[in-house]
């Protein structure tokens, strides 16, 4: 009897296991159909594409809609593919999410090994910036980059995603700071360390796991951001998101569905290389300042 009962677990086991893989199969599928949708019709002439069926495989392959979308002849003043473009997101992104990095370690550091009167109160406002609709900020935000003079330029953008970045950042170091024990800080300060000293030789080489979560989270929202850089950028500052909503909206009587997708994945391939290459560190942060937290 025993033999047959562990036969059962065994089977029932396989069959859970089957269910549990079909399931995650079906999710797969269905999250990476819009992909296979897109790269597919990006690849195709666009007499393929009105004949319907956008499911099916490319008759004749063309990397022509790539071409167009990355570098399209220039109309009027403004050219209308992406490549002038990809670098401003580039110019954009990497000092703002560089330095609201930087700033938020500081101060989960500050908020959690140099205490201080009213540390849960600025921790508890720096916490409130995080849920702050854009739109509520438009107008202030306008009116001091006017009074600044970089209205309209990369370093305004830049400036804009910065301070936006840092109640995130802050909160990501201040969970993981919160466990790190204060017993070294302290071993530290008799040692005579000082503040940065201690900032830079013990707290940050111990950061890696939530500084990748960070630095990912950060990336992928500045890039993917549209309202700011619709609302704050000028000519030479245009940002990636921004120039895609122009390629679509610059094809004069026929829509060019093939270039409108592979315009849309060279948006979107920064961010995509980010996930792909840390991702499985992205969760291992994410895990670690749970625990820590």
């Amino acid at each position: 009897m025993s033999g047959v009962s562990q036969d059962n677990a065994v089977t029932g086991n396989r069959l859970t296991r089957a269910l549990i893989y079909t399931v995650l199969i079906f999710f797969v599928i269905y999250y990476l159909l819009p992909l296979y949708v897109m790269v597919v019709n990006s690849l195709k002439p666009l007499d393929e594409i009105r004949g319907g069926n956008l499911m099916a495989l490319p008759q004749n392959w063309s990397l022509q809609p790539w071409r167009d979308a990355w570098s399209a002849a220039q109309i009027g003043v403004e050219p209308t593919g992406l490549k002038p473009y990809f670098a401003n997101s580039f110019k954009i992104v990497v000092p703002a999410v560089i330095l609201s990095t930087i700033v938020g370690a500081l101060n989960g550091y500050v908020l959690t090994k140099c205490r201080f009167r009213g540390a849960n109160v600025v921790f508890a406002l720096l916490l409130l910036s995080c849920f702050i609709p854009f739109q509520i900020v438009l107008i202030p935000a306008a009116r001091i980059l006017g009074l600044l003079g970089i209205a309209g330029t990369i370093k305004g953008l830049i400036l804009i995603h910065f301070v936006y970045g840092i109640g995130f950042s802050t909160l990501f170091f201040r969970n993981y700071y919160a466990a790190f024990p204060t017993e070294l800080i302290g071993a530290a300060q008799i040692d005579g360390a000082t503040f940065f000293q201690i900032f830079t030789r013990i707290l940050l080489p111990n950061s890696g796991p939530i500084i990748v979560v960070t630095v990912i989270w950060q990336f992928t929202n500045q890039w993917n951001d549209f309202l700011f850089g619709a609302s704050f950028s000028g000519f030479d500052s245009t940002p990636m998101t921004v120039a895609l909503n122009n390629l679509v909206n610059s094809s004069t009587g026929v829509k060019e569905y093939n270039v409108h997708f592979a315009g849309a994945i060279l948006a979107a391939l920064p961010t995509l290389f980010v996930y792909v290459v840390s991702g499985r560190y992205f969760v291992r942060g994410l895990m670690a300042g749970a625990v820590k937290g």
